[in-house]
């Protein structure tokens, strides 16, 4: 995997999650998990290391922003349609 950039962790409330899991739907699983809790960069595939069991998965949370289906759910408009 990439190395982990400054601009990934510059302010409180960023983070970068990094995921081991023995297969592709477990680790996407968690990130699904994460997305209904707080607004992240999710990643789109899987990655193997050579010579590591099972799967990685790397994705970027924002813990200030709350997903889109949280507001929704409360009745408030989307923003994207306002």
């Amino acid at each position: 995997m990439r190395q982990i950039n400054d601009a990934h962790v510059a302010r409180p409330g960023l983070a970068v999650v990094e995921v081991a899991a023995a297969d592709d739907e477990t680790a996407l699983a968690v990130q699904e998990l994460l997305a209904a809790r707080w607004g992240i960069a999710p990643a789109d595939r899987t990655t193997r290391e050579p010579g590591e069991p099972g799967v990685r998965l790397r994705c970027f949370l924002d813990l200030r922003q709350e997903p889109e289906a949280e507001h929704q759910a409360e009745g408030e408009p989307d923003p994207a349609t306002v």
